[in-house]
């Protein structure tokens, strides 16, 4: 550990004092303070505002309620076995894990590495992601890993990757947006998804800038808006084409800057001339005059931005959806500029350092891609083993929750099946698509071992439940949607029955055959961290956390450049550490990259490229039988799965469960009332909530908002179609009918 390393809070002066730390939801990681206040039910921690420069004091109803999940009342507080008996009945450590450990290893011998997965999540420290994709590769061999935040921004980051050379959710600082012209929001509704991100477009309306936002819904950041565009669910792709043909026709490209800086234009701008405007009204419903006026608003700013979130990227054609609104970007100028570009609003808490680090699929740590021998032979380096001895990369995640039991028939149809699944801090029976299949595929594994700090619908089926540590318990570093890495540090003692996640993982590989290379203490699991990405594209080798507290963050890359790959501090075995104060950045050193591709982008050549693409319809198209859209989408009190904001009263009192919108004209077609129970049907299941009736959604279009399990589980509708680059599932479109229930 470095010698200059802030010095660490005892547990009694953490009884006494307030703590800076961040929220557990969403990616914007707003700071706020923890105060211990005995007087509180259970003795929870107080929130208090912080100064911390993301959220400046804002937090929503999530956030301050956040310490409610602490409580011994609603969380997991002794391990589970499920006895002979059927049941999950508390259990010690030592037998738990031991259980653990045999049913892995029995696995294993009997099928081979790969029957084994382990299935991580977005919300996971920087530290337990890397640990975690360490742990898989090592101690387990296996291929088989993946996490829920390929279901966030993987299309944006495919994209991204492609046409700049490197995937950061937001390449410039938020407090850019205030400050720029014009910015395109693209199937986003951030007023319910992270309110305190909405002041930086309030401000920016009232610095006279203009907002469009892009939804089928009039939603509560749709209000916010001087243009709203409403197209077809599924047509993301051709409104932005459409609006890159208007470019083209009106003359508005800049042509200096695509000499300068790009390659592909040619290709490109062909691909969106075959998408005419009245064709794409056609396609999308979006009048021709609304497409003029979005394109002059965003034209004639000086500075303008386009945003992404879910509602483009979560289809079976997210990344070349993502790559045409970059196109549109790169054919007017913007990215690489001053308050100006391209971003990605990642969702998931740590979805951006989440796959930065090893737990993706194909990925190593550093955003090294796990093909690349250099990249191979650089990991296996810090990690002292052989750089062969790393399995090569496995399947996405929903391709591996479709491998998982090799019950029936399907063990003939099925040899290469995921027999026993290690899942941590995810609730795919709620969150994936195809839900009801993706629970029959978990009941149906041989073990399942759950890590998780709430007793989830998917912690249920399990064999054995690890309880861990939360939030306020521990701490870690977290990457926010800007790419500022920031530090969670721990409020509060966890529960006596509780351990960490880097605890479990030592002892379960040490009861494997791995004695060293897996340290509990999360600081010198980041030290090991910052020299795996040294030299990476997502190099976090010059941060250190001193630094990260001193400067409200550090943005990556910030390389170091004495760890870089091939020096002497560059090596080691695993779990030894550089000791040297020398690499501390706290007051030197390289300042972090707040803004990116100012000079060149992090492509060979230093030229972003266009990707020419072009319309096609969704993986499933409305018909006779199923003649409705559905697309899905949260709600501001209820958070992802809902596995621990559904455990919080004031939440729920705000958002009591699902709900089917429909616009007026269409429940009178059906005959349903305002709060009667209907049924949205899809070829995957069956769905049943209380309808919603509001002018604020197209006629031809049904929303549902995805927290709840039951019979109201919006992903038991689902279409699991993959985008062919991605891997991302098509959450956000598929054909049903409604029926009175």
């Amino acid at each position: 550990m470095n010698a200059d390393a802030p010095a660490r809070e005892t547990g009694e002066t953490r009884r006494t004092r307030t703590t800076d730390t961040h929220c557990p939801y969403c990616a914007l990681q707003c700071g706020m303070g923890l105060r211990p206040e005995p007087a509180e039910p259970g003795g929870l921690l107080v929130v208090e505002r912080s100064a911390f420069p993301v959220n400046k004091g804002a937090l929503c109803g999530k956030g301050r309620t956040a310490p409610s999940v602490l409580s011994s009342r609603v969380r997991l507080v002794r391990p589970l076995i499920r006895r002979a008996s059927g049941r999950l009945e508390p259990a010690s450590w030592e037998e738990a894990l031991d259980r653990v450990a045999e049913g892995l290893a029995a696995t294993r011998s009997a099928w081979g590495a790969d029957a084994v997965g382990v299935f991580g999540g977005g919300g996971l420290t920087n530290e337990k992601a890397y640990t975690l994709g360490k742990f898989a590769r090592l101690v387990l061999g296996t291929s088989q890993i993946d996490y829920n935040g390929r279901f966030c921004m993987s299309s944006a980051a495919a994209a991204g990757t492609k046409a700049f050379g490197v995937d950061r959710g937001l390449p410039f600082p938020l407090d850019d947006i205030p400050r720029t012209g014009c910015v395109i929001l693209v199937g986003s509704n951030l007023a319910e998804t992270m309110p305190p991100a909405l002041r930086y477009f309030t401000e920016l309306r009232a610095n006279g800038g203009r907002l469009i936002v892009i939804d089928p819904r009039r939603t509560r950041t749709a209000e916010q808006a001087d243009l709203h565009l409403t197209p077809r669910p599924g047509t993301d792709l051709a409104l932005a084409l459409g609006m890159l043909h208007l470019v083209v026709a009106e003359g508005r490209t800049d042509e200096a800057y695509i000499a300068a800086r790009t390659t592909g234009w040619p290709q490109a701008r062909a691909a969106a001339m075959a998408h005419w405007p009245e064709l794409v009204e056609r396609i999308t419903g979006v009048p021709l005059p609304q497409l003029r006026a979005a394109v002059r608003m965003f034209c004639e700013a000086e500075h303008a931005m386009v945003l992404t979130a879910r509602g483009p990227e979560q289809q079976a054609k997210g990344t070349d959806t993502v790559s045409a609104w970059i196109n549109l970007c790169l054919a007017t100028g913007r990215p690489g500029r001053p308050l100006s570009g391209y971003g990605c609003l990642t969702g998931q808490g740590n979805g951006q350092g989440g796959r930065e680090h090893g737990q993706k699929a194909d990925q190593l740590p550093g955003y090294r891609m796990l093909a690349d021998a250099a990249a191979r032979e650089h990991v296996a380096r810090v990690w002292g083993v052989e750089p062969d001895s790393l399995p090569g990369p496995g399947r996405s995640a929903y391709e591996l929750l479709d491998a998982l039991g090799a019950d029936g028939d399907r063990a003939a149809q099925r040899p290469d099946a995921v027999r026993a699944l290690l899942l941590m801090a995810s609730n795919p029976v709620v969150s994936a698509p195809r839900a009801a299949h993706v629970e029959e595929r978990m009941r149906a594994l041989d073990f399942l071992v759950v890590c998780d700090v709430v007793l989830s619908e998917s912690a249920r089926l399990a064999d054995v439940v690890l309880p861990v540590t939360q939030w306020a318990e521990e701490t870690g570093t977290m990457t926010n949607l800007e790419g500022r890495v920031i530090l969670r540090q721990q409020a509060v003692e966890p529960p006596e029955g509780c351990r960490s996640d880097l605890w479990v993982m030592r002892e379960l590989a040490a009861r494997m055959g791995w004695e060293k290379g897996f340290p509990t203490d999360p600081e010198e699991v980041f030290e090991e961290l910052r020299r795996a990405s040294a030299g990476g594209k997502a190099d976090y080798s010059g941060i250190t956390y001193r630094r990260i507290l001193a400067e409200d963050g550090v943005f990556w890359p910030c390389p170091d450049p004495s760890l870089a790959p091939g020096t002497v501090s560059g090596a080691g075995t695993p779990g030894e550490m550089n000791d040297d104060p020398s690499n501390d950045h706290s007051a030197a050193g390289h300042p972090g990259t707040p803004r990116m591709f100012l000079d060149r982008f992090a492509t060979p050549d230093g030229r972003a490229r266009f990707l020419p693409v072009s319309h096609r319809p969704a993986a499933e198209e409305p018909d006779e039988e199923y003649p409705l859209l559905l697309t899905t989408g949260r709600v501001l009190a209820q958070y992802q799965s809902g596995a621990q904001t559904r455990l919080v009263d004031s939440l729920n009192e705000a958002a009591p469960g699902p709900f089917v919108q429909l616009h007026p004209r269409l429940a009178e077609k059906l005959g349903a009332a305002e709060g009667e129970p209907v049924a949205v049907v899809s070829r995957r299941g069956r769905a049943v909530a209380p309808a919603r009736l509001s002018r604020d959604i197209r006629q031809d279009t049904v929303f549902m908002p995805f927290h709840w399990p039951g019979e109201g589980r919006a992903n038991t509708l689902t279409n699991p179609a993959l985008d062919p680059t991605s891997r991302m599932p098509e959450f956000k479109v598929c054909a049903v009918r409604l029926e009175r229930a």
